[in-house]
């Protein structure tokens, strides 16, 4: 009878429900983590080896990773953990006794300080929109929101109409795993959010299920990451800013400036919706002179005056 890897697909499957429900991930993540498995069920497939997950041992996995040598450092370390969350997942499940990764070291990850935009470069960039074409008062207002309350793309696009607390100065933001916080947001955003749904966007027909989207496209539905991704590029062209500008360059904007301006990391990592604070800690190191003005401001060795 000839093997198949129909055991493989049910794993994966009862993985993906794990991933959704158990975990609470989002739809991104689950995807990511999926993309890694299957990755790998296409090179044993390839190889006609290991039927089964439980047939995985530590010199398949390094055999895999040596054919996957053109991925960088940080590719080959996401793809390592999410075949360690699988196995890990078979382990729990008795499904194996145990997991080829238990050994397997994870490649160091070379963190790339970001280019983050100045607050002139911010201006310019808002400032380059025609307002006589209806669509650019909601461009501007989205570019301001990501900047004014750091989020990230799928946050933005999912934003609501009961998401807006401007009586009470906050924005409801749902997260990475369906996780809610609250951030605040400053006038100048609300004005130009408010300016665009009374104008712009009321004169849009909604479609079914859209209705509570804050910012949609001419057809009346929820804006996608890509259309985002093409009004950040466009602005910044005519902005003449030649510099790599997406839209994730806000939301390091927003943190950067934020510490740079003396304010507690802390509460930057909040706002930002980051699980673990060496996330958030990144953006020091951007700014040298804020982890001196701390040393100095409360360290007792600094701070107690020297003969």
């Amino acid at each position: 009878m000839k093997k198949t890897y129909r055991i493989w697909e049910d794993y994966i499957q009862d993985f993906k429900t794990f991933l959704q429900i158990d975990k609470a991930l989002s739809k991104h993540s689950v995807s990511a983590y999926l993309h890694d498995v299957r990755t790998l069920l296409d090179f044993v497939k390839g190889k006609k080896i290991a039927h089964n997950p439980k047939d995985i041992d530590l010199p398949i996995i390094r055999q895999f990773l040596e054919e996957n040598q053109h991925l960088k450092s940080n590719s080959q370390a996401r793809r390592i953990s999410g075949l360690r969350a699988f196995f890990k997942f078979l382990l729990l499940e008795d499904k194996i006794e145990e997991s080829p990764l238990e050994l397997m070291e994870t490649p160091r990850i070379q963190r790339k300080l970001p280019y983050v935009l100045s607050f002139p470069e911010i201006e310019a960039i808002e400032g380059s929109f025609d307002l006589s074409k209806s669509e650019n008062f909601r461009n501007k207002a989205i570019i301001e929101t990501l900047y004014a309350c750091g989020l990230r793309v799928s946050e933005a696009i999912s934003l609501r109409l009961q998401d807006l607390h401007f009586e009470d100065g906050f924005i409801s933001v749902i997260g990475k795993g369906d996780k809610h916080r609250l951030v605040p947001i400053g006038k100048y955003a609300q004005k130009l959010i408010s300016l665009y749904i009374e104008g712009p966007r009321a004169q849009v027909k909604t479609k079914k299920g859209n209705e509570n989207y804050v910012f949609l496209n001419r057809n009346g539905k929820k804006l996608t990451r890509e259309m985002i991704f093409m009004i950040v590029k466009k602005a910044a062209e005519n902005a003449g800013i030649e510099k790599n500008v997406s839209p994730h360059s806000f939301r390091h904007a927003f943190a950067t400036h934020l510490i740079e301006g003396g304010a507690d990391l802390r509460s930057v990592q909040e706002m930002l919706g980051h699980e673990n604070i060496t996330t958030t800690e990144i953006y020091t190191h951007l700014d040298r002179s804020f982890l001196e003005d701390t040393i100095r401001n409360f360290h007792p060795r600094y701070k107690r005056k020297t003969d």
